[in-house]
């Protein structure tokens, strides 16, 4: 069985403004909304764990999408302790061995093929994947506005989501990285940390992230488009 799991605690400081990004509107719809649909909509996902703000009113209050159930629990702080309360939340009756896609509230516009991609390439690596796409510009590095060198961009991914890893796994090495003190990112660095190598899968490079005003506008063009 597969569950998705989305973290959506988080305020989108770098975004401004009073609404959490994943609650802005794009084409007519939350942009959490969209990726829920995204989501559900895929035959071999089977439900849904959101990842809340305790104080969270602007959540519908969705128990059901494309007759698959929604579940919500508590979030945290960093968007790593939101996925780690999601995965701990998951049914008991979801056992370790239970492949978990993560993916951000605020990316929209997810295609099911890349979705089906993802899994069998999770279900094939015992190690789990990652939807991504190679590097394509070059890279600056930066001293403050000033160019002090360029970066060879070979082998360079952007890591997208949803990323794919068993449940057992991926909370364990979620809770190490935790108990360390260290704050990651993504779900692949955590299990980065224990020694995973997970697999890359290129996916669409429009499966953008909202988080900023002109990523809000593409994501409206995009979502318009399909």
């Amino acid at each position: 069985m597969i569950w998705a799991v989305l973290p959506a605690a988080g305020r989108g400081k770098r975004f401004g403004g009073d609404t959490p990004k994943q609650y802005l509107h794009a084409a007519g719809k939350p942009l959490i909304e969209h990726a829920l649909n995204a989501l559900l909509a895929h035959p071999r996902v089977a439900g849904a764990m959101l990842a809340l703000s305790a104080d969270d009113a602007l959540w519908p209050g969705w128990t059901q999408l494309h007759g698959k159930p929604v579940l919500r629990c508590v979030g945290g702080g960093e968007r790593c302790d939101s996925v780690l309360a999601a995965l701990r939340a998951l049914p008991a009756e979801l056992g370790d061995d239970t492949l978990v896609l993560v993916h951000d509230a605020a990316r929209p516009n997810l295609r099911g093929e890349d979705i089906g991609r993802l899994i069998d390439a999770a279900e094939a690596c015992e190690q789990g994947a990652i939807l991504g796409a190679p590097l394509r510009d070059t890279l600056k590095r930066a001293d403050q506005d000033r160019i002090v060198g360029t970066e060879p961009r070979d082998g360079l991914w952007r890591a997208f989501t949803p990323q794919a890893f068993r449940r057992g796994a991926l909370t364990a090495a979620l809770a190490e990285a935790a108990a360390a003190g260290v704050v990651v990112t993504d779900e692949a660095s955590a299990m980065e940390r224990a020694g995973v190598r997970p697999r890359l899968v290129e996916g669409r490079e429009d499966n953008l992230k909202v988080t900023t005003p002109a990523d809000l506008a593409l994501a409206e063009f995009l979502l318009g488009k399909r």
